[in-house]
């Protein structure tokens, strides 16, 4: 994770200025299952600050329990990153 390739990627990300930017860098940079897979880890993460239990949150978004529950982990004991941008973005 600290690698000057990865550190490049990072800063490649921060300078991102709009949603459509972001699009068109996601969509080259990955693929549609990586994106859909990161989407749906994102509303895992939002269902999960608003305490729904952790079955409610897999049926809702259709993300298996083990996601759920990894989310959980990084949300709870994480770097921070979610609670960051889910502040942020309210």
């Amino acid at each position: 994770m600290r690698s000057r390739e990865v550190k490049e990627l990072f800063k490649a990300v921060a300078d991102i200025k709009t949603p459509e930017e972001c699009r068109k860098f996601m969509r080259d940079l990955c693929t549609i299952a990586e994106i859909q897979a990161m989407a749906e880890r994102w509303q895992v993460a939002k269902l999960l600050q608003k305490g729904l239990p952790y079955r409610e949150i897999a049926k809702k978004t259709g993300a298996s329990t083990a996601t759920v529950t990894r989310v959980a982990q990084w949300l709870n004991h994480g770097e921070g990153g979610y609670e960051i941008l889910l502040e942020r973005l309210g």
